[in-house]
Formats: C-alpha cells, structure tokens, sequence
C-alpha cells in the first residue's frame, strides 16, 4: 500500500486564517478504479481562484467545496498507475488534482492534459505556458481586443497572469501601465517587464498617475475588483473596455461587496465591462498553447516562479500569494 498526504477543508477560513481551516491529513491508497489514473504530483499551483472555493458563498464560478473532503488545485506531475488507456504510466500531465503527494483522478477529470516534454523546465506548465498565460492571452487579446499603440493597465500586474498581461499587450503593440504593491514590485515591473509607466498603489495615488495618461486608458485588465477599480473608471477613455480577469480582493468576502461609484462612467463614456473565465476555453488550448510557447521561445514572454518546497509547507505558499507578498508564479515542489 501507499501512503498519501493529503490537505483537508475542515471548516471555512476565516479570512486567511487557512490553518485553522485545513489540517495535513495520511491515507493508505486503494486500488484505482476503471478509467481512473494516479499521480505522483511534483508541482502544486497557488491560485487565488481557489479561494472561493473554500468558502460557503453558492453564487462564484464553482460551487463551494463540501467540508471533510481534499482541497482541490491544479498540479503537475507523473502518472505511477493508471485504468485509462488515455493515460500511459510515465506520462506527464497537468490537472485540477488534490493539495496531495498524489492525486487520485478520472482519466476525464477536470482539466486533465498530457503535457509537451520538449519544455525544459515543467514547472512553465503551470507558469507562462500554462493557465495563467492561457488566461492573460484570452483577456488582453481577444475580451479586451486590445489594439497596437492603446494604454493597457493591469492591476496585481506583478502576480502570474499579471506580469503575464503586461508581456502579452506589449507584445501586440500597447503601451503597458503596471499596478501593484511596494517598491520592489514597481521595480520588477519597470525593469525586468519594461512597462510604460509602474505605479505602486501602496506608497502613489494610482488615480493621480492614471490622470497624465493622455486620453485615458483604453484597456483595463483587473485581477483585484474593488476599491482600485474605482480609482481607474473615472481615466477611461471614450468606448474604453474593461476585462474582469479576477477579484483577489474580495474572494475571502462571504458576501457580494458593493459595486464601483463611479458606476455612471459606464454610460457616461460607453464602457464595455466583461468578465472571462478561462474552463469555458479549454477547447481552445492548443492554440493557446501555440502562441505563448513561441513567445517563450523568442525570449517575449517568461514568469519568475516563487518556490516553496514540501507539501507540509503549502499553507505557507499560499498565504504568501494571497497576501501578494510574491512576485511572479508561486508554486509548491513536492519530493520526488
């Protein structure tokens, strides 16, 4: 038999107290069934998405994790047994798994993928050529339809998909303005993704900064929701459109928090707000993974990752994400 460690919700977090909320548990694996595959995860992905999963709320994107199961995120790793003939032994594949040594899947699961093992480095399937490019590719290019010499702001823009947005609309020809938090993130931005203007929202008024853009900004990429987003309405330009990519700034909040109050600039200046949500693209990954990978290729587009190592350590990593401490990709490597 095989042992299995494995993090489980026992209670809903309070705000981002997760360890009084999930506890490191060990299970003996049994014999998998028909059409389910085994891995040996080697790369765990925190994603503030999957805060909201943990919570009680019934009205976000996927309904709430019921309490005593495995909490759920994406992860790569090596197939060790397998009842899919989909799925060799050996194989290297990505999914929506289990915080877990292993994870325990349908060979149908939820985003379950071989991976292309021309890539050097495996932790970029869950980096610049995983969902988080998947997702920034989809929201600058074609929700925002984002258009060569147009001002692009990105909130969180030293994050993943972030940092990823920003590499992305500068690569279509935009002029790129970065939003996040603290010196050294404004650094990063100005020096390692070269952005047009770097604002840190923490220590310079972002609607001051955004009031020199000439014309307004035409493309607002938000990762964060409310209150910055109040603060970027009001410098829109005329027929300007906003991509709704994430709300990290509210997804501990049990319940909706109120809407922008610069609302009317919507009609007053013919706004297009649109959110996005990557599973409804999954047909479409091939092509995604197309472009990113030759942008990769061309030294256009990359993500630093923010490693920790050891399942035992996950709450760490991703306390650290959702607190914005980190600057690019944060990722668990697990022993294997």
């Amino acid at each position: 038999m095989v042992t299995n460690r494995f993090w489980r919700l026992d209670s809903r977090p309070q705000g981002q107290d997760f360890a009084a909320a999930l506890s490191l548990q060990q299970e003996e694996l049994p014999p998998l069934a028909d059409g389910e595959v085994r891995i040996r995860n080697h790369y765990l992905s925190m994603d503030a998405g999957t805060r909201m999963w943990m919570s009680a709320r019934t009205d976000g994107y996927n309904p709430p994790l019921p309490l005593g199961t495995k909490m759920v995120g994406l992860g790569v790793g090596r197939v060790t047994e397998t009842r899919d003939p989909h799925f060799a032994e050996g194989a290297l594949v990505r999914c929506f798994g289990q915080w877990a040594d292993y994870t325990t899947i349908a060979g149908d699961g939820f985003g379950m993928a071989l991976l292309d093992e021309t890539v050097d480095d495996e932790r970029e399937h869950i980096g610049a050529l995983g969902l988080n490019g998947w997702t920034a590719l989809l929201g600058i290019s074609e929700t925002a339809a984002v258009r060569r010499g147009e001002w692009v702001a990105v909130s969180a823009a030293a994050g993943a998909t972030g940092s990823l947005a920003c590499q992305i609309a500068r690569n279509l020809g935009a002029r790129v303005i970065g939003i996040a938090g603290g010196p050294e993130k404004k650094r990063y931005l100005a020096e390692a993704l070269g952005v047009d203007v770097a604002i840190d929202y923490r220590n310079q008024d972002v609607s001051a900064e955004l009031a020199r853009i000439d014309g307004g900004v035409d493309v607002y990429f938000d990762n964060v929701g409310m209150p910055l987003l109040d603060q970027v309405i009001p410098h829109m330009a005329l027929r300007g459109r906003i991509a709704v990519c994430g709300l990290v700034a509210t997804y501990d909040s049990e319940t909706p928090l109120p809407g922008p109050a610069a609302f009317d600039q919507v009609l007053m200046k013919r706004l297009r707000i649109e959110g996005f949500f990557l599973p409804d693209y999954l047909d479409r990954a091939g092509d995604f993974y197309a472009t990113l990978r030759a942008w990769a290729d061309e030294g256009r587009l990359s993500l630093p990752f923010d490693q920790t190592d050891g399942l035992e350590n996950v709450l760490l990593a991703y306390g650290r994400m959702l607190s914005g401490k980190n600057i690019g990709k944060v990722i668990v490597k697990l022993d294997h």
